[in-house]
């Protein structure tokens, strides 16, 4: 069930969704103030045209004002205006009259899913083209039409936002999505909403035992960006971080693995998977297509692993104009929320415990043992028994929670007992 964190988010992405992003340009600087109206702390970073990151270079900036397709007498076949999904991605500018034959050598569409405009983009090979449904191409039978791309491709910068939020020590949590897919609303504003609800969380914390480092940037070309110029910042502090994307619809959870699987970034997202939706999927790193593959790229060896509800590709409307508003949910966007909030207070209460006396503690004369024995009557304690009988400094309070059945959410309230009655310390 969505609470108010949902609809917040939920209509934060409405408000959004009609922007046309791109890796670059307006529209991504549009939609990151819009979240920074919610979360004013966010620093905007620009980085020129043209700046070396790592073997890639920043592109140049691109933005477009409309454009369609039309008939000579003046008839729209396809605007901008009704989808901006019609114009691929990156278009170079175009005001002519061309032939069927030629225009059909510009036209994109995916011939299986014949109702759905698809999401193309040509990022780094200068060209133009549209975007359509099957149906619509079908309709092209005239022999010239008019094509207009009204945009710009020149210098400028690429844009990312960042907020660090200090904690008691210097070690890092970081928490990254992306913001640079036009009018999709799971592929690409779940992400960001959802962060930006998580940015709240962190900071109404009454106690950060870790620093909180949060990113949007552009997939893929800002996540490249962003590393080369933090890397040294990331490899000493992170010490689990997590890519966010396709969070807001409400059919499964899914856990894209480290490199290796074996980080306390992956440990505490399947212990909190497990618990609160027992069949999510689970997909190791070689199924990674998000920014997860560049925290996890050779040289850069981050322990940062993804979530997603249903993972990208992985759904019929991925990078179709199906990823709509209708697509995504507030009790969708609140599941991933919820489950982002559970890794952080596991994180945050994930030390070593040992007794402080020996053998099992006498439970009764502390109020945490029932005073009446029957059968039946000892099944709520045995949590208490469990946890106790493994807090002697081996493992910590994650690796508790594997070992006893009992989520972490339970076992930080237990911990918190047994420390009031001076029965555990942190090790």
């Amino acid at each position: 069930m969505a609470t108010d964190n949902g609809r917040v988010m939920y209509d934060l992405a409405a408000r959004m969704f009609p922007l046309c992003r791109s890796i670059t340009g307006n529209g991504f600087r549009e939609s990151l103030e819009m979240i920074r109206e919610v979360v004013p702390d966010i620093k905007v970073h620009e980085v020129p045209t043209g700046t070396p990151v790592f073997d890639w270079t920043v592109p140049k900036e691109w933005n477009i004002r409309g454009g369609g397709i039309y008939r000579l007498n003046g008839d729209k076949v396809i605007d901008f205006r009704d989808s901006n999904l019609h114009i691929i991605g990156y278009s170079l500018p175009i005001d002519e009259v061309v032939s069927r034959e030629e225009l059909l050598e510009h036209v994109y569409t995916q011939p299986d899913q014949p109702d759905w405009i698809p999401y193309v983009t040509s990022y780094y090979k200068e060209r133009w083209g549209f975007c359509m449904s099957e149906n619509q191409k079908q309709t092209l039978t005239d022999d010239e039409y008019h094509v207009v791309i009204d945009s710009t491709l020149e210098d400028g910068s690429l844009t990312y936002g960042e907020l660090i939020i200090p904690g008691e020590t210097a070690d890092e949590i970081l928490i990254t999505t992306y913001l640079c897919h036009p009018s999709m609303a799971n592929d690409e504003l779940s992400g960001p909403v959802v962060v930006a609800e998580l940015m709240k969380y962190v900071m109404q914390m009454e106690r950060r035992r870790y620093t909180y480092r949060f990113v949007i940037n552009p997939e893929t070309i800002g996540a490249i960006t962003y590393i080369s110029r933090n890397l040294a910042a990331l490899r000493q502090h992170v010490k689990a971080g997590f890519v966010l994307s396709c969070v807001g619809d409400d059919r499964t959870y899914s856990y894209i693995a480290t490199k290796y699987g074996d980080t306390l970034a992956d440990r505490v997202m399947q212990n909190v998977l497990h618990y609160h939706y027992p069949g999510y999927k689970k997909y190791s790193f070689l199924d990674r297509g998000s920014d997860e593959r560049q925290y996890g790229a050779a040289g850069v060896n981050l322990p940062v692993c993804g979530l997603c509800r249903s993972k990208y590709t992985q759904y019929p409307e991925y990078h179709t104009s199906a990823d709509n508003m209708d697509l995504i949910s507030p009790e969708g966007l609140q599941g991933a929320y919820d489950v982002m909030v559970k890794v952080i207070r596991a994180l945050e209460h994930n030390d070593h415990y040992t007794m402080t006396v020996c053998c099992e503690p006498q439970l009764g004369k502390r109020g945490l043992y029932p005073t009446i024995s029957y059968k039946g009557s000892h099944d709520d304690v045995n949590v208490i028994r469990d946890f106790t009988a493994y807090a002697d400094g081996r493992y910590d309070l994650i690796g508790i929670s594997d070992l006893i059945g009992a989520p972490t959410d339970a076992l930080i309230a237990l911990k918190e007992k047994l420390l009031q009655h001076s029965l555990i310390k942190v090790v």
